[in-house]
């Protein structure tokens, strides 16, 4: 019997949606209106490299034999479905509309699945050793997450890369980097043995008898999310540098030394939380990925295309740290990089919203 399964996000959320529904499951994609409309009338479509093959496939949502729909926030209903996968930002789940939702999922007690490189806080309350409380200012809106139960909170590292081809329209998406989901397991076996199901179902199914990348592995160590903290740290935050942005290649290679520096220092970070060397990734096999990770992380776009909140691993990362009585001069450094422009992206914003009420 197919899983009903509710996605918050419509454009990462959709590599996994498409997984899901050519596995046999039904989708449902909380998204924008514009998406929302789109998505019912013409379908998802994602297009991904496939090991021995020229090009792309493309997997158009309407040739698969699951049933796929997208609706607007307040049309949803928490209670019908198996799961709920998170698959927004950080800063979006206190929008209007989104915040509500989220607060209806926590009170229908429906287990989550976060594939956000932002870990909610419910499931920082789950990681020995880290006080979830202390890292709330890490947090856009900590109060969003406030109703949850740990225990109904899992985190699924979101390895596979993907991005919106600018020139096409809002339900394509192209990913770059065909990887894994990697998601803990939940304390309880029962809504872990629906994540087994799904790893299953994702395993077995074959598009066009083509066997697809990106797959969903389900662990048993609450740390093996964690493993993406030191990529995004090595790579994703540096590309913000004083002067603009940088692809994540670069961030990763133009100083290959600094990178693992980095990288590494994270890794130990992790590892005193409790983290086994097999949860974790080797500095190699990331700088060989970050070869083919050619553009700025969206982390990057986001704070030089004006934006007023992205999504704080950075800040995250150097909290945790202190708390084990530990600190890196180059995390600081990217804190305070990223701390000052999302000021001056403040300041703009206020001066633009103060113009516009003069103009009224």
């Amino acid at each position: 019997m197919p899983r009903q399964i509710l996605i918050f996000g419509a454009s990462y959320g959709s590599l996994l949606a498409i997984k899901l529904l050519l596995a046999g499951h039904t989708v449902k994609l909380v998204c924008l209106p514009a998406e929302a409309e789109l998505i019912n009338k013409e379908g998802a479509r994602v297009r991904m490299p496939v090991k021995g093959r020229e090009g792309l496939v493309e997997v158009d949502s309407r040739k698969l034999p699951g049933k796929l729909s997208a609706s607007l926030p307040a049309e949803v209903k928490p209670a019908d479905y198996d799961l709920v996968a998170l698959a927004m930002q950080e800063p979006q789940y206190r929008s209007p509309g989104v915040r509500e939702l989220l607060e209806a999922v926590a009170k229908a007690r429906v287990p989550c699945m976060s594939i956000m490189n932002m870990p909610p806080l419910p499931y920082l309350a789950r990681i020995p050793g880290v006080s979830a409380d202390a890292c709330r200012s890490c947090y856009t809106d900590p109060t969003v997450w406030d109703r949850f139960d740990p225990a109904l909170m899992t985190l699924c590292s979101p390895d596979p890369q993907a991005f919106r081809p600018p020139e096409e329209k809002l339900n394509v998406l192209q990913v770059r980097l065909p990887t894994n989901f990697k998601s803990a397991r939940f304390p309880s076996d029962a809504h872990t043995a629906i994540l087994r199901r799904l790893e299953a179902d994702i395993e077995a199914a074959r598009f066009e008898n083509i066997e697809l990348p990106v797959k969903l592995k389900v662990h048993e160590s609450v740390f093996v999310p964690l493993a993406k903290w030191a990529m995004l740290m090595a790579g994703n935050y540096r590309c913000i540098t004083k002067d603009g942005i940088r692809s994540i290649k670069e961030a990763v290679h133009t100083d290959i030394e600094a990178s693992r520096s980095v990288y590494n220092w994270v890794v130990t970070l992790c590892q005193s939380l409790g983290a086994r060397k097999d949860d974790l990734v080797p500095f190699e096999k990331y700088a060989a990925a970050a070869q083919g990770l050619t553009t700025a992380s969206s982390a990057a776009r986001a704070l030089f295309g004006g934006a007023p909140n992205i999504e704080r691993v950075d800040r995250l990362v150097k909290t945790i740290a202190a708390q084990k009585g530990t600190r890196s001069d180059a995390v600081d450094e990217i804190v305070a990089l990223v701390d000052a422009r999302l000021e001056a992206n403040r300041r703009a914003a206020d001066r633009s919203a103060g113009k516009a009420a003069v103009g009224r």
